[in-house]
């Protein structure tokens, strides 16, 4: 395993800062060659762009101080990072370029923010970003890159995710409980204790279930049920749970053990941990999965290295060299292309339509027959 040649934190150091939220750490094999994961390096203030499918790095970008968290738009069109340190803000990575366009100030600029986590909307429209620093959610307009919003939650917030239908944002509290935050108000409507500790959060591509890891003093996982907003199930985890992901099928967790080194895997259906990976790093951080469910990439934070593991087999496949102190994954999937505007009748025939009127404005409109 490739290593970085100075001096890095132990394994405890980083759980000690991490605790305190500075570094918070079907298609078979053909997946497209624009998928990509970004992965933050905390300790080289960069982001490390790989080509999944021939797992080397295409692109490095330069982003702000100690970047931790990543997400990108659905839309594909940007990456969105977290910088902790200095007077806190968040990078906006245009994909097409690999390249900074935007850096987007969070917190009230005098005292210093410690952004941490971000989600975007399923729309590609808002960014909800974690301050652990001030206690609250920041919410930014994609279209503007400004903030609309803060919202209040827990203490030292950290991992965010947004429900597949947009209408809530789940963010973990090192108060042990996570709050819920209802994105047509941003107000928080519910707040769910859950185990000792907790870091991060994901939720199912059903919605139904968010998996939050207990990353301290009880290493398990609780379950929440989002139709209640109540923890249906604790599941026990290996040393230091930290980060997690659901295969794209909903069958599957993969959650890394910071301190264990392995990532363990667990069944959706039964709660159960059916697995692990064995040994694959020192620290493990960030995973993420790809859209075709055949991977899990998982960043090692005490090397400069991304694990790359079957999703199938639970073994590591591939070792991918990128920053100093890798912390957060997400992919990047394609987007759809978008629909063309109709401009004859048979464009509404080859779109499906069968009992429709054709408008000139380019407009299919569909006919039901009720009975009436």
């Amino acid at each position: 395993m490739s290593r970085i040649s100075r001096t890095i934190p132990s394994t405890l150091a980083l759980l000690i800062l991490l605790f305190a939220g500075l570094i918070v750490g079907g298609e078979s094999t053909a997946i497209s060659a624009q998928t990509r994961a970004y992965v933050t390096n905390n300790f080289d203030n960069t982001v490390s762009v790989i080509d999944v499918t021939t797992n080397t790095v295409i692109a490095t970008v330069p982003v702000g101080s100690f970047p931790l968290g990543v997400a990108v738009a659905p839309n594909g069109a940007h990456a969105y990072v977290t910088n902790t340190s200095g007077a806190g803000s968040v990078s906006v990575i245009e994909t097409a370029t690999n390249s900074v366009i935007a850096t987007i100030p969070v917190g009230d600029g005098i005292t210093s923010a410690i952004p941490t986590d971000v989600a975007i909307t399923p729309d590609s429209s808002r960014v909800y970003v974690t301050d652990n620093g001030f206690n609250d959610v920041s919410v930014i307009d994609a279209t503007t890159n400004t903030v609309i919003a803060t919202v209040a939650v827990g203490n030292s917030p950290g991992g965010i995710a947004i429900t597949p239908n947009g209408l809530r944002a789940y963010v973990v509290n090192t108060s042990n409980n996570v709050s819920v935050i209802d994105t047509a108000t941003n107000t928080v409507t519910a707040t769910i204790p859950v185990g000792s500790g907790p870091s991060r959060i994901a939720i199912t591509p059903d919605g139904a279930r968010a998996y939050v890891t207990n990353t301290f003093f009880d290493n398990t996982i609780s379950v929440i049920d989002t139709s209640t907003n109540t923890v249906v199930a604790t599941i026990a985890g290996g040393f230091a749970p930290f980060g997690v992901a659901i295969t794209p099928d909903g069958a599957r967790a993969f959650v890394t053990n910071l301190n264990g080194g392995d990532v363990s895997i667990i069944d959706i259906a039964t709660n159960t941990v059916i697995g692990s990976t064995g040994v694959v790093g020192d620290a493990l951080a960030g995973v993420a999965i790809t859209p075709d469910g055949t991977r899990a990439y998982v960043a090692d934070g005490e090397a400069a290295d991304v694990r790359v593991i079957d999703t199938t087999s639970g073994t590591m496949t591939g070792d991918i060299v990128v920053g100093d102190s890798p912390r957060s994954i997400a992919m990047m999937s394609p987007a759809a292309p978008p629909k063309k505007r109709p401009k004859t009748k048979q464009d509404c025939m080859n779109g499906g339509y069968t009992d429709f009127e054709f408008k000139n404005q380019g407009q299919c409109i569909q006919f039901v027959n009720t009975g009436k």
